[in-house]
């Protein structure tokens, strides 16, 4: 097992990848850019190392920066996290080059997989059923035109190697498709460096299924079941669960070998996401192959008791997985809900901007991944996610309630985040009888605004929050490392 590890993340998902290395006694290098000297994950870590300014590209995205912290460290691995460098083939080609192993698949598989045509030729040759649609990207108006009065309209039109919703657009009208298909070429490229798009059968209200798997080096695969992670707003997830409302046994056994043949085809290692679109019907599509290490994990975690950041460092140092299919069970059930620093009343507008108070909830089931802490300046180059808060309970009606006195019981003043809007749709009806689809933001919130009541709480938090900070001592207000006064606020014995 590895004795050191560089963790080439920010956030919450460094923080959480720390925790883990520390229970199995492996030291963790942090990397930061000048806007996050004091953020958690580099408290949080045994040494760190900064890499250059706040914008991405000069540091959590300097491939070169990074190794050279690594191999100045003594660092024998690198975890990606999510985001940033994960699923760069380059980096983990470059990690491979330089001796450090990289904590996930290898790059000709990110590289395979990153490409959705090549991974949509790759599934159907496998008999993994994939939306009908082309299996070649280009830039050519005239063959997507073809194409398009083959598949049928409305059409999707997806970047090849896209992701996050980049380059991705609907169309419902022949006349309509030249405009959005060079715009979505344009966001492509600007996004990707390549412009390339193809098509798909546009589905009509499907839900977004995924199936967790781990792979290890020895040809063992299995799945972890799955997670329902239909309600997303601009094809960003919001709030998962697990189990799937939608899935039978029967369906889950389907889906579930669906995607081990999908990993064994790959040739995939390490732990990774097959992502799968089901229909009303119970016909689901091959959709993608996350090769990371998903925001939503812990949801998983919950129901099967496996930690899944442990189980990637097993792998990757080279140990054969632990346990068969057989052996993964699956209890109760998790709900997931991603705190962000956005205004969800403003099109989720990011809010960076300093933390002036910060109390989690606490309580048997409810589990909280943060990257921040009262006192924190979210900074806004980066993605603005603050945390992620996770329950589980025996079914899904007690999770849901967990999840709604959670939500009530977390506060977080100083800044706007998406806590009242999350609350609203936990509590919405639709929610409640799980009638879920990729569009239900836009079905049942596209017009949200706040509760006046909760505003009016929040503006009496803040006022207080101010009115205590400016009791603390002028020296415990310095620049440097957050103290107990900053962390904890203000209090007496």
């Amino acid at each position: 097992m590895f004795k050191k590890i560089l963790v080439a993340n920010r956030g919450e998902i460094a923080v959480r990848i720390m925790r883990t290395c520390k229970e199995m006694g492996i030291e963790t290098v942090a990397v930061y850019s000048e806007s996050d000297e004091l953020a958690l994950h580099v408290l949080e870590s045994d040494q760190a190392v900064a890499i250059g300014p706040a914008e991405p590209s000069e540091s959590y995205l300097n491939i070169p920066k990074i190794i050279e912290a690594a191999k100045e460290t003594k660092a024998e691995a690198i975890h990606p996290g999510y985001g940033f460098l994960a699923e760069n083939p380059a980096f983990a080609k470059a990690c491979e080059q330089a001796g450090i192993v990289f904590i996930g698949p290898p790059a000709k598989v990110i590289e395979d997989l990153g490409n959705k045509t090549v991974a949509r030729q790759m599934m159907q040759e496998a008999g993994v059923p994939v939306i009908p649609g082309m299996l070649e990207a280009t830039t050519d108006m005239e063959r997507i035109r073809r194409e398009a009065d083959q598949i049928g309209y409305p059409i999707l039109i997806k970047a090849a190697s896209g992701g996050g919703g980049k380059g991705m657009r609907v169309v419902q009208d022949p006349a309509q498709m030249e405009d959005v298909c060079m715009s979505a070429i344009s966001e492509a490229e600007k996004a990707f460096g390549d412009g390339s798009i193809y098509l798909e059968k546009f589905l009509d209200r499907p839900r977004h299924v995924e199936f967790q798997i781990l792979a290890d080096s020895h040809g063992n695969v299995v799945h972890l079941f799955e997670r329902e992670c239909s309600i997303q707003r601009r094809h960003q997830k919001i709030i998962e669960e697990t189990p799937s409302p939608a899935l039978t046994p029967w369906l889950c056994d389907e889906m579930g070998e669906a995607a081990v043949t999908a990993a064994k085809v790959s040739g995939y290692v390490n732990a990774g996401t097959v992502e799968f679109m089901l229909e009303p019907s119970g016909r689901f599509y091959f959709l993608e192959v996350n090769t990371r290490l998903q925001v939503e994990h812990p949801i998983t975690e919950l129901t099967t008791g496996l930690d899944l950041v442990r189980h990637q460092l097993e792998i990757a140092s080279g140990n054969p997985l632990s346990f068969g299919q057989d052996a993964v069970m699956h209890r109760g059930h998790a709900i997931e809900c991603r705190i962000y620093a956005e205004d969800p009343a403003a099109d989720f507008f990011p809010c960076p901007g300093k933390i002036t108070g910060y109390q989690e909830p606490t309580g048997p089931g409810i589990r909280i991944d943060s990257g921040v802490y009262n006192g924190y300046e979210v900074p806004m180059e980066y993605d603005p996610i603050l945390s992620k808060l996770i329950v589980v309970a025996e079914t899904r009606e007690l999770a849901r309630q967990k999840m709604i006195r959670a939500l009530e019981n977390y506060q977080i003043t100083g800044i706007t985040t998406t806590i009242p809007f999350l609350l609203e749709v936990i509590k919405s009806l639709p929610y409640t009888k799980a009638d879920t689809s990729i569009d239900f933001v836009e079905r049942y919130f596209s017009k949200w605004q706040p509760n006046k009541d909760y505003l009016d709480v929040a503006a009496v938090a803040y006022l207080i929050a101010e009115l205590e900070s400016s009791k603390w001592p002028q020296d415990t207000q310095q620049k440097g490392l957050p103290t107990p006064w900053q962390s904890l606020g203000a209090w007496t014995l």
